[in-house]
């Protein structure tokens, strides 16, 4: 007779479980712990905490309780039960296994979903290592980002890299993000190409040419 294949046994062993699960914390609930967040971290696993819901609304358009959203992202499955175990110390609502981390992640400041109340990716407190840009990252947001810095160099008459770089560092995380993975060959030759035109304009009507250009 011959033996089962291990990818079935493997298979059998991790049913019903996964890396990711979610939670809901409401702030007005009647045992509610007052530092539930240090409690998670304390848990020394990844996790990330949307901000602070209290803007979302019913259908018939009453306000909700305000909560958080909570997401733990284990280093290898695990049942639900365990993850409950988690969420018990924080008084957490529900347990639910994510199946998209990155649509669940996304879904903490509703990024995809304009009928309901916006937050600010800024406000979203990550633990222990949790990458929320990362995490939430589409393809589509670096072509975005790329086009949103493209013309604000033209708005802004910039032609020099080191100056955006600079500002998206300090005001721009996102484009500083895409420009220190893999945006900088488009954005260069976006500004080399700017530079050029303007210096070709300058000659033909015999102005000066600015240093930095030159």
């Amino acid at each position: 007779m011959l033996n089962k294949p291990k990818k079935t046994k493997e298979k059998k062993t991790a049913e019903g479980r996964t890396r990711n699960y979610a939670t809901v914390v409401y702030r007005e609930s009647e045992n509610y712990v007052e530092n539930w967040q240090d409690v998670l971290a304390d848990e020394k696993i990844p996790a990330f905490i949307s901000p602070l819901h209290d803007r979302d609304v019913n259908p018939t358009g009453e306000v909700k309780k305000a909560h958080w959203h909570v997401i733990i992202l284990f280093s290898s499955v695990k049942t639900e039960e365990q993850a409950r175990e988690v969420f018990q110390k924080i008084n957490g609502v529900g347990c639910e296994a994510v199946k998209s981390i990155r649509g669940y992640a996304r879904y903490l400041c509703h990024l995809d979903n304009p009928e309901k109340a916006k937050y600010d990716e800024k406000d979203v407190r990550c633990l222990n290592g949790a990458d929320y840009v990362g995490t939430i990252g589409l393809a589509t947001d670096k072509y975005k980002a790329l086009a949103e810095m493209m013309e604000f160099c033209k708005e802004n008459e910039i032609y020099n890299y080191a100056d955006l770089l600079e500002y998206a560092m300090l005001e721009h995380f996102d484009w500083f993000r895409v420009l220190c993975d893999n945006g900088t060959v488009v954005i260069k030759e976006y500004l080399k190409s700017r530079s050029w035109a303007y210096l070709q304009q300058r000659k033909a009507n015999n102005r000066p040419v600015d240093s930095a250009l030159d």
